[in-house]
């Protein structure tokens, strides 16, 4: 369990950077958002690549950095420049 949250940390965290929204994000936010990622990107795309702590990893990032868009869309959180 304390895995998955690490994991979906650092996936949360990856997912802010590639979207450049990371900086308005939390630690928790990022728990969430990694944690959610990685369901809707192992739903839509399968657990290939390599996997930790039971979520594969490359289809997790892509699902959080969808979810992170569609959150900044959604609440117009832009990037501080």
């Amino acid at each position: 369990m304390i895995w998955s949250l690490i994991v979906g940390a650092i996936i949360g965290a990856i997912a802010g950077a590639i979207t450049n929204c990371g900086a308005a994000m939390g630690w928790i936010a990022n728990i969430v958002a990694g944690l959610v990622g990685a369901w809707i990107g192992q739903g839509l795309l399968g657990t290939w690549g390599p996997s930790l702590a039971g979520m594969a990893l490359i289809p997790s990032i892509i699902g959080a950095v969808i979810l992170v868009l569609i959150i900044s869309a959604i609440f117009g959180i832009r990037a501080k420049k």
